[in-house]
């Protein structure tokens, strides 16, 4: 049995993997979790556990308006303390160990709509940019025994999960009419992306970047029929607003980041989420419609 450590105990993804692993695989991973807010973490023993999954981290800022102090604040937690965890994590444990940190797609910023093994990070603002310093701060402390994986999901969505998923659901639930426009996006579903990880433990990955995606890239208007189908509600799409909804996105204030976030093109190529030991059609839990009609 693999024993899996989550550092941040209170966290949307933490909570449900643990949840998921202790619903599907009880005989295969125990999984412990702990708060590390303030410093009563360090006194916690790491020397037992196979993996660390650490996913304390902060998110889901208004990155219009935020002071110097604030921006800080995303250094400290989500670079200085992830290195703090794993320095401590490595320093404890004796044979073959992962450290998984959950890093995001923001590291890629905005400006660029599919993303392939050739394409450089380009956060566009400090939250994107203290992952991509905690990476640089992570990969270096991997060796043989110690193995520092990334993950770089895209949106995660699932019941109760917060940032844009919510937002869209809110929107779609409320109103019968929608602007036609085209789109593709990488999304996850947190179950997809539990069963990604379990995986990565079970099948003891190493150091490397990793890609979990749905299988199907979904546009806006795909997510939101979906949504309002699966209450049996119709919806109207309107054509004619493509040129509107372009001219929005280019504009750099936070009209322009919220028009981008909806109707904005991201994906990973699929060749991406895969590798040797894991497909993508290996972790797919629920196909898309389901997976919504879980979620909302």
């Amino acid at each position: 049995m693999k024993k899996v450590l989550i550092t941040g105990k209170n966290s949307y993804i933490g909570q449900s993997f643990k949840s998921y692993v202790e619903a599907n695989y009880p005989s295969e991973i125990q999984v412990d979790s702990i708060s590390v807010r303030g410093d009563a973490w360090q006194e916690y023993d790491f020397s037992s556990y196979d993996a660390v999954l650490h996913v304390a981290g902060k998110a889901h800022a208004d990155v219009s308006n935020v002071s110097e102090k604030v921006k800080q604040e995303y250094y400290a937690i989500n670079k200085d303390l992830a290195v703090a965890v794993a320095k401590k994590y490595k320093s404890e444990r004796n044979g073959f160990s992962q450290f998984i940190y959950l890093s995001s797609i923001i590291v890629y910023g905005q400006k660029v709509t599919q993303i392939t093994a050739a394409t450089k990070t380009n956060p566009e603002n400090f939250y994107g940019d203290s992952k991509v310093q905690a990476e640089l701060a992570l990969r270096p402390l991997s060796n043989p025994e110690f193995q520092v994986l990334l993950i770089r999901p895209p949106m995660i969505y699932g019941p109760n999960s917060k940032g844009n998923f919510p937002i869209l659901v809110k929107l779609a639930k409320k109103s019968a009419i929608f602007p036609k426009f085209l789109n593709q996006r990488s999304m996850l579903f947190i179950d997809n992306l539990n069963e990604f990880i379990k995986q990565l433990i079970i099948k003891q990955q190493t150091t490397s970047i990793y890609f979990p995606q749905n299988r199907e890239y979904v546009g806006t208007v795909k997510l939101v029929q979906v949504i309002r189908e699966v209450q049996n509600k119709n919806v109207i799409l309107l054509p004619g607003f493509s040129g509107f909804i372009h001219l929005l996105m280019k504009k750099s204030n936070k009209l322009g980041v919220y028009a981008s976030k909806a109707f904005g093109s991201l994906v990973y190529e699929k060749q991406l989420s895969a590798i040797d030991e894991i497909k993508i059609n290996d972790y797919q839990v629920l196909d898309f419609r389901e997976s919504i009609r879980r979620s909302i």
